[in-house]
């Protein structure tokens, strides 16, 4: 989530073929899917573009620091909030929380984002929660004892890595009053996280990086840490829940997000010590939301920011920062931090420095298209006006421009919704794909950008690959997601 409104959105009709489509290029898919369609806009990461929108800030309620430390326990005020809208899911078999048993996926296609060629006819045999083999259909292996084997056709269907969300908030619903929901009480966010998990599996979605949720009291163990922490440790385990991995509480500056939606420092020593102070929480990342009151300014110099990043490698965990500008994002950068989300504005020679050590970039083009779609849907909404839609314009040219720049430079992008924390949903990281394509990617990069390269991110080499030995976590659709990215809301079957 980011944190406050930002930005923009073009409108995205998605067009769902009633044939198999035939093998496109980027370009055609362009062409065929109309993506260009200008719209309106808003992101949840800080209102730093003079759009007209309300001046307001999501972020999780956290913990205010002294000007010399964080403190870490702040209490979140319950409010009522009104339920959040759930969307539908895609239709596929119930989802059980442990699995034994085998089942032989025969004769299908598979795409694992490491080419733009499909590799035909191909069976796989699991084996409870393992892939056991991976053969030709026309050369398989012996899959043992026929009693308590379920043998699927797959023909005509293609197998896909589980997805990565790279950017995600799986306590809030997102939608249209994403906003609202940020105060509500935490068990009704421990609720919308039970509902993002299972839409979020059911659409393909094995891994989730939480980036930001609320320092509370959690209703079922009673810590007062990062309402994800909880989740990703009930989580574990069970297979009709995604994976998590979780950073704690943004930690800000204090008048850059809403009072009590952030951890606030005020100066160096408190970064350091609220960044400690979310490692003994639990976290498994460092949030660092580099925005100030200057919009072109950094909080924070490269040192600091170096500072902070040292002692977080120097405990095992990783360091993300959230910028949206040109002046941000080189302190960021120069500070050594691990990827940088949103990254709506960035020149050449900050993609050549992300490039050269290895810094990722996690897009969230999703926010602003889901923010036009809702402009279209809904009257008196902040992406409705003309100024929303002028606002919106610029800001996605600026997104996709970065985009670009980064993907030429040799920088690794990963793919992220944003959900909850902007208007998007759990179960729409196929949109996110088609983004980068409309973007600039080929569809086989912007799928390894939803798989592979999230895996990377997370340090976690299963996820988001298919591979013999490796978890079955794969998901098969209708069509080629190597020609047609649509292809991925064709969900078939959750392995």
């Amino acid at each position: 989530m980011a944190g406050s409104i930002d930005a923009i959105a073009i409108n995205h009709e998605r067009r769902m073929p009633t044939d198999p489509p035939s093998p496109i290029s980027r370009r055609r898919f362009l062409e065929v899917a109309a993506l260009g369609t200008a719209g309106s806009v808003l992101i949840a990461c800080g209102v730093d573009d003079g759009s007209p929108a309300p001046a307001i800030s999501t972020g999780a309620p956290t913990a205010s620091a002294s000007s010399s430390a964080a403190t870490a326990s702040p209490t979140m005020v319950p409010t009522t909030a009104p339920p959040a809208p759930t969307p539908s899911a895609t239709p596929t078999p119930s989802l059980p929380t442990t699995r034994t048993g085998r089942a032989l996926y025969r004769d299908a296609a598979l795409a694992d984002g490491r080419s733009a060629k499909l590799r035909y006819g191909v069976s796989i045999l699991v084996d409870d929660d393992r892939i056991a083999w991976i053969r030709p259909a026309d050369g398989e292996e012996d899959p043992g004892p026929r009693d308590g084997l379920e043998i699927v056709d797959a023909s005509g269907a293609t197998i896909v890595p589980g997805m990565v969300d790279g950017h995600s908030h799986i306590t809030l619903p997102g939608g249209a009053n994403w906003l609202d929901h940020i105060a509500a009480a935490p068990r009704r966010q421990l609720e919308v996280a039970e509902q993002n998990g299972e839409l979020a599996l059911r659409a393909g979605i094995r891994w989730f990086r939480d980036v930001g949720s609320a320092t509370v009291e959690d209703p079922v163990d009673g810590r007062t840490r990062a309402l994800a922490l909880g989740i990703r440790d009930r989580w574990a385990g069970r297979r009709d829940r995604p994976y998590v991995r979780a950073a704690g509480t943004w930690l800000a500056r204090p008048g850059v997000l809403r009072r009590g939606n952030a951890i606030e420092v005020r100066n160096a020593d408190a970064l350091l010590a609220a960044a400690n102070g979310q490692l003994d929480q639990g976290a498994d990342l460092i949030k660092l939301y580099v925005q100030s009151p200057d919009r072109d300014v950094s909080p924070w110099s490269a040192a600091e920011i170096r500072r902070v990043v040292d002692a977080v490698h120097a405990r095992g965990a990783t360091v993300t920062a959230h910028v949206q500008r040109i002046g941000p994002a080189r302190a960021a950068v120069a500070g050594g931090v691990d990827a940088l989300e949103h990254g709506f504005r960035l020149d050449a020679a900050i993609a050549r420095q992300m490039a050269s050590q290895g810094t990722f970039l996690v897009s969230t083009l999703t926010v602003p298209r889901s923010f036009v779609a809702i402009g279209r849907a809904a009257l008196r909404t902040p992406f409705s006006s003309a100024a929303g839609r002028r606002s919106a314009e610029g800001l996605l040219r600026d997104a996709e421009a970065s985009v670009r720049i980064a993907h030429d430079a040799g920088v690794k992008i990963v793919a992220g919704t944003d959900f909850g924390g902007g208007s998007s949903r759990a179960n729409q990281l196929a949109w996110e794909v088609e983004s980068l394509v409309a973007a600039g990617l080929e569809p086989w990069e912007a799928l390894a950008a939803a798989t592979w390269r999230g895996g990377e991110l997370l340090g976690e080499p299963d996820a988001g690959v298919i591979r013999e030995g490796g978890r079955a976590d794969f998901f098969l659709v209708h069509g080629d997601p190597l020609s047609d990215p649509t292809a991925l809301w064709r969900v078939w079957r959750v392995a």
